[in-house]
């Protein structure tokens, strides 16, 4: 069998388990925890689902409202600080900063910075130098899979 990967946009609210049943209209099996969290689903084709929390939220990224864009949704400031989950700064030589940073998923990226003369070099404007050059990237990357999400592959 075939590995694939999936992205879309979807429309999501907090709804534990028993709300959702309630929502539905069903009666919840006696085997069913109604206070499980959760999310209700809705799909582009206005399709309803539920998700366990931890599921749901493995498999989906929040997106920022945007209501004058034709998507409805964009990439925000926020979205690129909370995809960084570690940061690594060192020092090369004497005038190279390195970052090293490790996002939510995973991936790394790593980014330097350099000065000519050592005697100007300072850590701390080397780190914001490779930070905005990480966050760029980010912001780019998110953009990539919001594109995909919104539009698809075809």
């Amino acid at each position: 069998m075939n590995s694939y990967i999936g992205t879309k946009l979807i429309k999501a609210e907090v709804m534990n388990l028993g709300d959702y049943n309630k929502y539905k209209g069903w009666q919840i099996p006696a085997d069913e925890e109604p206070e499980k969290e959760g999310y209700l689903v809705q799909y582009s084709d206005d399709y309803c689902s539920w998700s366990p929390k931890d599921v749901f939220e493995k498999a989906y990224l929040k997106v920022d409202d945007n209501p004058v864009l034709p998507s409805g949704v964009s990439v925000g400031p926020d979205m690129v600080e909370n995809f960084i989950k570690e940061k690594h700064v060192s020092t090369l030589g004497d005038r190279t900063t390195l970052v090293r940073c490790v996002l939510v998923n995973g991936f790394e990226i790593v980014e330097s910075s350099a000065c000519v003369d050592p005697l100007n070099y300072n850590e701390r404007m080397g780190t914001e130098i490779c930070m905005e050059k990480i966050k760029d990237k980010i912001w780019y990357l998110l953009g990539f899979l919001l594109q995909t999400a919104w539009k698809g592959i075809k």
